[in-house]
């Protein structure tokens, strides 16, 4: 087997066209792109968090970057993977819950990159409803059906259905790895969809002991309503920060493990590594588990990236990225044209600092209903650098406003005062033109 950085070495200078620009052999990153499901932006050691351990992501958003305000535009599975999948809103996608497949007519990036000479791999979570089998764009497939299980999945592998002993998160990185070494003669697409840290938290055994002995200290927006402390609800919530935070140490371990592969097979600097989760997730803040709302800790997430051509090493990039933005992000940086119909942008003009006029200035928020959680109402909701204006269409839910320079936690509604009329009449104003 001869490695990626022998075969371009062997190369020739003969250029190739995609699109419309010209690129030689070796100006094609290949991709890795690693998914976590409900890893909440700030659960990173990177981002400031007091105890939790995670030095593979931290190592990079320290060879990379780190987004400092990444978020999704629906706060929900499915509809959250088929925006990074299609780099469209959920609405024109049309994945609007939990229960609805993926339209395969919809062009995907890694459709796209198939295409254009990539080879290409799923392997992990799909869950799109029981979406079952490989699905297009994909050389490659290992997937369980819906949410799988956290021990001893049974997984499709290119159609078969194969019962594999262990841990989830190990067996997916095994065959992850696996793949990575394989021999090819061109550059290469792996999607690793993790199915931790969402619930029930089940860790390796390896992990178990781990986080036994910390002080979780509660964030000042945590409903002691509904979690008063010394309380066996307020008792059980730290218990769930904990098997939450221990499913992610396999996660931290499969990053190194699939880092060192690509410094092992010498690609590493040539490939797009990111590092993202599909949604945020609540422990208490404004009395609420799970998360669907519209809320600070629900839309944001964790986003790191590491490509040393474009990124300077340990930047911070402050400019806010969707995850509608990862489809055109890969496909502009593999020089291959972006289908019509693609509503997300190329981070390429922020990933050296910059922060161009006619960058996302807002987004648009949107939860439908979903008949696993009956109970919570529809959403639009308008997101700026500064402003979140939130509305519950055909619900009873008072209109919020917030100012998340001065109250971050989302603590005091100013829909009402008299002193915000004039953002709520522009925050309206940009609802409408969504």
């Amino acid at each position: 087997m001869i490695t990626r950085r022998q075969f371009l070495a062997r190369a020739t200078v003969a250029s190739f066209v995609v699109g419309r620009r010209a690129f030689g052999a070796e100006e094609r990153p290949s991709f890795v792109f690693i998914l976590t499901d409900d890893h909440r932006w700030d659960w990173l050691g990177c981002a400031g968090h007091p105890w939790l351990r995670t030095p593979n992501m931290d190592r990079i958003a320290r060879e990379g970057a780190r987004f400092a305000n990444a978020f999704v535009t629906t706060s929900l599975c499915s509809p959250s993977r088929g925006s990074f999948l299609t780099g469209r809103y959920a609405h024109s996608h049309g994945v609007k819950d939990n229960q609805t497949q993926l339209d395969p007519s919809i062009p995907t990036f890694p459709q796209v990159l198939q295409k254009a000479g990539y080879d290409t791999a799923f392997i992990g979570k799909w869950h799109m409803d029981n979406q079952e089998g490989p699905q297009p764009g994909f050389n490659r497939w290992i997937a369980p059906k819906g949410h799988g299980t956290y021990y001893d999945p049974t997984f499709n592998i290119d159609g078969r259905w194969v019962e594999t002993p262990g841990y989830s998160t190990d067996i997916v990185t095994r065959f992850a790895i696996e793949w990575l070494r394989q021999a090819r003669t061109g550059p290469f697409c792996l999607y690793l969809a993790h199915k931790a840290p969402h619930g029930n938290f089940e860790c390796a055994v390896r992990h178990s002991k781990l986080y036994s002995d910390i002080q979780f200290t509660p964030r000042a927006n945590i409903s002691n309503k509904r979690f008063p402390p010394g309380s066996e609800e307020y008792d059980a919530l730290v218990q769930r920060v904990k098997d939450y935070s221990r499913t992610l140490m396999a996660v931290d371990e499969s990053v190194g493990r699939v880092l060192r592969t690509l410094k092992e097979m010498g690609a590493l600097d040539e490939t797009v590594v990111v590092f993202a989760g599909d949604n945020g997730f609540f422990f208490g803040e404004h009395g609420l588990l799970d998360k669907r709302a519209a809320y600070e800790e629900s839309i944001r997430i964790p986003l790191l990236m590491r490509y040393p051509r474009l990124i300077r090493p340990g930047s911070l990039i402050e400019p806010m990225a969707l995850n509608i933005d990862l489809c055109p992000t890969f496909l502009d940086l593999a020089g291959v044209e972006v289908p019509k119909g693609v509503e997300g942008r190329s981070w390429r003009p922020i990933l050296g600092g910059g922060r161009p006029r006619n960058w996302h200035s807002d987004f648009l928020y949107e939860y439908f209903f979903d008949s696993e959680a009956k109970r919570r109402p529809p959403i639009r909701a308008i997101r700026t650098e500064r402003w979140k204006y939130i509305t519950y269409p055909g619900g009873e839910n008072t209109p919020e406003l917030y100012d998340l320079k001065n109250d971050p936690l989302e603590m005091r509604n100013l829909a009402a005062e008299p002193s915000a009329a004039g953002v709520l009449a522009d925050m309206k104003s940009r609802l409408d033109r969504w």
